[in-house]
């Protein structure tokens, strides 16, 4: 299926803190004099983030409870947003590696262009291989505790250029985040960079080190990097690349060797991201490394999952809000989020984009500040994979023909990553009805983005209120639309 090309928007990156009441307070006489542009995507249509409506506020009031509505306040301003995107890995790299320069140039517009394409201005990166690897490989010789043997050269065959061609196409400049899922095998206790194991004690101060390393060669190549998480997914034990800390482990890693290391390397600005994992323990983590003041002034915030799933759970948006309403100088940076078990049968399945929805949608409304997916191209397998664990990714390249297969969570992802650009503020927008689910932000020009969510099978009409002026529209059937208030 060929890409479309879609209208954008573009905004300036910033930061900022907590709730607080925003300078975007308009009047009743200001809402009637803005318009409203639809962009919409249903399933069993063409409708692929197309333009469906233009609206118009008039005068309402109150609303009856049996009237069907969004409420939006732009008085309100929570945190600011830095950016959406997806994980830059040696499977995507040797993927988008097999495609032709047409093919390469067609997913490059389609991911980073904010007119053409969703726009994105966020990546991560692996340190070490990951499962997303054709294999397992580090950047030093075995037992080299000094780390003189430290090469990336693995790295320049496919990922490096590949994440070069991604900040190019994204303007020159791209928020990219780097994590490791295990240290090299020697310095662990299980002697294997797979099935977990621990990282040993006398080589803690060789891995901070590592971290450094891996850092400045990746800026020496024009890859500057924004941040870094400490360990991916510490509490799981995974047939692939994976190390455990409790955490009270990462706590005092970070303490004792990785928060000094970085400081004393001059890298002190580099956001540090603990936890990395599911939303499940996030709480129990974030207690136990925030009420350390020595750990806590190293660490900029916590990254999370979305995998608490497979214990049979819902995702836990509310851990997160605890999270927020507990350590509100700290920040939630969404790492890693993927649908499961590649079929090529079910990669039209409309269930893929929603998942996505309602994460991004939940996750911004409980305080997330930035939003990663994982894969952001796989092939028409699910992988590459040396382990075979293969899954699903928004966009697919079959190698054998050649061409890109875009699914639904392309799409759903582009509803946020297209519109609500880094620097925008959260703002309040709530629904009366459980089936329409909403969030929404003003963007630095001025512009606000109100996100609505249908998953149910029902044709639904509501209003979009603002100081009492609504403008009437209709929710298709498991839809999702992005409405641009200017």
């Amino acid at each position: 299926m060929k890409q479309k090309l879609f209208v954008g928007l573009l905004c300036v990156a910033s930061l900022s803190g907590a709730a607080q009441s925003g300078p975007t307070n308009y009047s009743a006489k200001d809402i009637q004099s803005k318009s409203v542009t639809v962009y919409t995507t249903a399933e069993k249509t063409d409708l692929k983030i197309t333009q469906t409506d233009k609206l118009q506020f008039k005068n309402f009031g109150q609303p009856l409870e049996t009237q069907v509505c969004v409420f939006v306040d732009p008085s309100k301003t929570f945190q600011t947003l830095i950016g959406i995107g997806a994980a830059l890995t040696d499977a995507s790299a040797e993927t988008f590696a097999k495609l032709n320069k047409q093919t390469q140039q067609e997913f490059l517009t389609a991911y980073y262009n904010p007119e053409k394409g969703i726009g994105y201005t966020l990546a991560r990166t692996n340190i070490n291989s990951c499962d997303f690897s054709s294999g397992s490989y580090t950047y030093v010789s075995d037992g080299d505790e000094s780390l003189k043997t430290f090469s990336v050269s693995h790295d320049e065959r496919y990922r490096i250029p590949f994440i070069k061609q991604a900040i190019s196409a994204a303007g020159g400049s791209l928020t990219m985040f780097v994590s490791p899922w295990s240290p090299p095998a020697w310095m662990k206790d299980n002697n294997s960079m797979l099935q977990g194991g621990k990282l040993l004690e006398k080589y803690k101060q060789s891995w901070a080190n590592y971290y450094i390393k891996f850092i400045k060669e990746y800026e020496s190549r024009g890859i500057p990097v924004w941040g870094l998480s400490v360990q991916n997914e510490p509490m799981a034990k995974q047939t692939w690349e994976s190390c455990i800390y409790t955490a009270e482990e990462e706590r005092d890693f970070v303490k004792e060797y990785l928060g000094p290391t970085l400081h004393k390397a001059g890298m002190g600005d580099k956001k540090l991201i603990a936890w990395d994992h599911n939303r499940d323990l996030i709480y129990q983590r974030a207690s136990t490394i925030f009420s350390d003041p020595e750990a806590a002034k190293y660490i900029w915030g916590l990254g999370f999952h979305w995998y608490e799933t497979w214990t049979g759970s819902a995702m836990q948006f509310d851990n997160l809000k605890r999270v927020a309403e507990a350590y509100p100088d700290k920040n939630l940076i969404f790492t890693e989020g993927c649908a499961e078990s590649f079929n090529l049968n079910r990669i039209s399945n409309w269930a893929l984009g929603e998942r996505y929805g309602l994460s991004l949608i939940n996750d911004f409304n409980s305080g997330t500040v930035a939003w990663t997916d994982w894969n952001i191209l796989l092939d028409e397998k699910g992988g590459p994979n040396h382990v075979g664990n293969f899954c699903f990714a928004p966009v697919h390249a079959d190698t054998k023909t050649g061409k890109l297969i875009y699914t639904n969570s392309y799409y759903y992802l582009g509803h946020f990553s297209k519109f609500i650009r880094p620097g925008a503020k959260r703002i309040v927008s709530s629904s009366n009805r459980d089936k329409l689910q909403t969030t929404a932000f003003v963007n630095t020009d001025g512009k606000i983005a109100v996100v609505v969510m249908n998953t149910s099978d029902e044709k639904i009409s509501y209003r979009l209120w603002i100081q009492g002026q609504a403008a009437e529209t209709v929710s298709l059937p498991h839809s999702i639309s992005t409405m641009i208030i200017n």
